[in-house]
């Protein structure tokens, strides 16, 4: 982000559920200018007219038995009639994803989806800010230049982002191959925005955390009735992406059986929902991304070689931090200008032995790891300038270290005890453990299973 909009903003949030009022007023208040929470509908009119908003976040449903969205999509109607430039976001829960897509078409900016992670709830609002009352043709430009929204300037960057805008134009299925942190869902979104099709959805699914039940109904819907709780008819996420782009992430970590669902439904061009046999054609424009090397995702007792196929006619390599020379000291910057701004700092520097710490770190977990290693630097600083005592690396390469003294080299126990330091350090709190040390969430999980944390 380029500048403190967040702070300066005032959001309205009208919802009839009292806990989600507190949850995002006690979130939003240190990071807005103004909330304003409002549990009728009726009075939000009356509020625009009084205040001066910049986003409206708007709950789709009002009434408990009630789950047609129909209120929501009056509301929304009348905001996009009275107030047409203001910004709407629709609350939703997970179910109600195909109404979503029909209040977007009905003029709303965005939808949250109920339970939201914070993270992404602060950094979707800072995007439609950003955004607000640009014009289009400000708009179109900045998206033809990638390297405004991605840092880099190494060759290697160079060669990504030339490559980039050969291939975001075309239809072409891609595969974006790179190490955890490396900002796979960065380079996705940015093939989208310079796409034809940035004008419609771009759906984000973390496949490598569906199980195989999950995985067909989330990715292809289900009909009312079709297992013990749908409640209600669907619509999957490859259907919400119609005429847009569908970003399948960790798709290295899914099941022989998924697999062979998936390929299906790209050969056909088309979804079945579960307890449905009525054929969906969807249009979507595929991008897939993995950590795993592309001769490790080869191996057909793995992944079927004609997904492969299917989902890689071109291949981009994200090159890790450690092979891109002066992009540290750029990133570097780039993060203490953003923190320093969110904590409402004063300007910041780092001394010359400092980015020389910087560039010597191998950065195992890549620009994600960097860029908490300048957050934390930039909180507990005491002085404006940062000096090599300000930057403390993740303790995974501490456990390595304590590892090697002890002659032992066994990689499963040196992993158990940087992902046990990580958490204990973070008080149990998993998704922020999950940053630290490179991973998703759901790979997390996994190795705590695994190790029996």
């Amino acid at each position: 982000m380029t500048n403190n909009i967040l702070h300066r903003s005032n959001i309205l949030i009208v919802d009839d559920d009292k806990d989600v009022l507190t949850a995002v007023r006690l979130l939003l208040k240190p990071e807005v200018n103004q909330v304003v929470t409002e549990s009728n509908p009726e009075n939000l009119l009356h509020l625009l007219e009084q205040g001066a908003f910049d986003i409206v976040m708007l709950d789709m449903n009002f009434s408990a038995a009630i789950n047609t969205g129909n209120e929501g999509i009056f509301w929304l109607r009348k905001i996009v009639e009275k107030h047409p430039k203001l910004p709407v976001v629709m609350i939703t829960a997970y179910a109600d994803i195909d109404l979503a897509v029909r209040c977007l078409k009905e003029g709303a900016t965005d939808f949250i989806v109920k339970p939201w992670r914070n993270d992404l709830l602060l950094k979707a609002l800072d995007e439609i800010l950003q955004q607000k009352d640009q014009p289009k043709t400000a708009l179109s430009k900045r998206s033809e230049s990638v390297e405004d929204n991605i840092v880099g300037a190494s060759d290697k960057m160079k060669e990504l982002f030339q490559k980039l805008h050969k291939i975001a134009p075309t239809d072409a299925n891609i595969l974006i191959l790179g190490e955890n942190g490396t900002g796979k869902d960065m380079i996705a979104q940015a093939i989208h925005q310079l796409s034809q099709r940035k004008e419609k959805p771009f759906v984000t699914v973390d496949v490598g955390a569906l199980t195989d039940t999950l995985f067909e109904s989330e990715l292809f819907g289900h009909k009312k009735g079709a297992f013990t709780d749908a409640k209600d008819d669907r619509i999957g996420l490859i259907e919400a992406a119609n005429g847009g782009t569908l970003f399948l992430n960790e798709i290295g970590n899914i099941s022989l059986r998924q697999q062979a669902k998936l390929l299906t439904a790209l050969q056909n061009r088309e979804i079945v929902r579960l307890g449905s046999n009525v054929a969906i054609p969807v249009d979507i424009r595929l991008i897939t991304a993995t950590n795993l090397p592309l001769a490790e995702l080869s191996n057909e007792q793995n992944f079927r070689k004609d997904l492969i196929y299917r989902i890689n006619t071109v291949s981009l390599h994200i090159p890790p931090l450690r092979e891109r020379g002066q992009d540290v000291a750029l990133l570097a910057q780039h993060f203490l200008r953003f923190y320093e701004k969110k904590y409402m700092k004063p300007t910041m520097d780092f001394s010359e032995k400092a980015l020389q710490k910087l560039a010597e770190h191998p950065y195992p977990g890549n620009v994600r790891e960097l860029q908490y290693v300048i957050e934390r630097a930039v909180i507990m600083a005491d002085d404006r300038l940062l000096d090599t005592h300000d930057i403390v690396f993740s303790p995974i390469e501490t456990a390595t270290d304590e590892k090697n003294t002890d002659d032992s080299f066994n990689l499963e126990q040196m992993e158990k005890t940087a992902i046990i330091n990580v958490i204990e350090k973070h008080d149990g709190n998993i998704s922020k453990a999950a940053k630290e040390l490179g991973l998703t969430r759901a790979a997390l999980y996994r190795r705590m299973s695994k190790y029996e944390i």
